[in-house]
């Protein structure tokens, strides 16, 4: 039987274990720039089978928060190749996850004060972190049908430039209400065009961004997390989810993708949030499988042994177990986490967590 702690070979990618720190955005990315403190943050992590990095947006129009780092420009991919390179001379594999939040932002995040963009104009009810602190967010734009393909093209070309930083993957980002579960879910999208209506429709732009990023860096290095019951940035249950994301499932089989990370439940929430059959989903994917939400080290190891997962991401964990798999292998306990910390500040709540050695 496998086990959690066993290499596993998925996609392009060998791994040391099956571990994923899942992506945590806290917020110390001044200037949109991973700095010094990044780059040490994710280094005491690199044990993990594999990284997911924090959402890092792929336009300037794809922020929502204050202070979340980019992976458009120049300067964003020299910044990132720092933390690229630290994590591999630790001996481990990191992705970038890949985000537009899409009506879950704020007019002070986008170009000239322009209204977020969205499949939708209806406002979501939720609030994001500003310079000002938590604000509601700001009524979003439905994109034009000809704009579209312009974003289908910004994530292969936040792809690309994810490789030139020396990422070894990518994650895109199609969970929690962001821009493209926008699109999916038809409690959101609310479309008239070939981007609405038909679970076929809505699941176009996911399908065609997929795509082009396995056209863009080849399909052994692309990578997808979804969502499909969680209620979080107002994200509404789609009217028939099993039937919708057994549809995407179909759809992205063909791709052969690295893997399919999948959040059960509600995002750090309840895992049994609305019925969901996750294994019939799996059947219809078949490739590597990242399992989500509220694991603890018994819920993992079963998992991983009896099939029903090939990988298990933590999130909250990882934020104050830097050493996490150490951790878990040896049944020593956590450490808390504090939520005091979670979101802004400096190295406080972000580095100084100590290894088990240490603590």
């Amino acid at each position: 039987m496998p086990n959690l702690f066993d290499p596993i070979h998925i996609g392009d990618l060998q791994l040391a274990n099956r571990v994923v720190m899942a992506p945590l955005t806290r917020s110390r990315s001044r200037g949109l720039l991973p700095g010094a403190m990044a780059v040490e943050y994710y280094r005491q992590r690199a044990t993990a089978g594999l990284i997911v990095s924090e959402g890092t947006q792929i336009t300037q129009q794809g922020q929502g928060y204050l202070d979340t780092p980019g992976i458009h420009t120049p300067e964003q991919i020299a910044a990132w190749r720092k933390v690229t390179d630290a994590v591999h001379d630790e001996g481990g594999k990191i992705a970038v996850q890949l985000w537009h939040v899409g009506r879950i932002s704020h007019t002070v995040f986008q170009p000239e004060g322009q209204a977020p963009l969205s499949s939708t104009s209806t406002p979501a009810k939720g609030k994001t972190f500003t310079a000002e602190g938590f604000v509601d967010v700001s009524a979003p734009r439905a994109l034009k049908t000809e704009e579209l393909p312009g974003v289908v093209a910004s994530f292969a070309h936040a792809a690309r430039c994810a490789m030139e930083a020396g990422f070894d993957a990518v994650e895109v980002h199609g969970a929690n209400g962001y821009l493209i579960d926008q699109f999916l879910r038809d409690s959101i999208n609310d479309r008239k065009d070939a981007y609405g209506g038909s679970i076929e429709n809505r699941a176009r732009l996911l399908i065609e961004v997929m795509t082009a990023i396995a056209a863009a860096i080849g399909p052994g290095r692309t990578g997808l997390r979804l969502s499909p019951v969680t209620p979080v940035n107002d994200a509404g249950q789609d009217s028939d989810a099993q039937a919708l994301f057994n549809h995407v499932a179909e759809q992205l089989a063909p791709l052969n993708l690295a893997f399919l990370h999948i959040i059960e439940g509600q995002t750090g929430g309840p895992r049994d949030v609305a019925p969901f059959d996750y294994a019939a989903m799996r059947e219809r994917f078949k490739g590597p499988w990242i399992a989500n939400n509220g694991y603890t080290r018994e819920m993992a190891l079963a998992a991983v042994a009896e099939g029903r997962a090939d990988m298990i991401a933590f999130g909250r964990d990882y934020i104050s177990n830097p050493d996490l798999v150490r951790r878990l292998k040896l049944n020593a306990p956590l450490q808390p986490m504090d939520k005091a910390t979670l979101y802004g500040g400096g190295a406080t709540g972000y580095t100084d967590y100590p290894a088990l050695a240490a603590a």
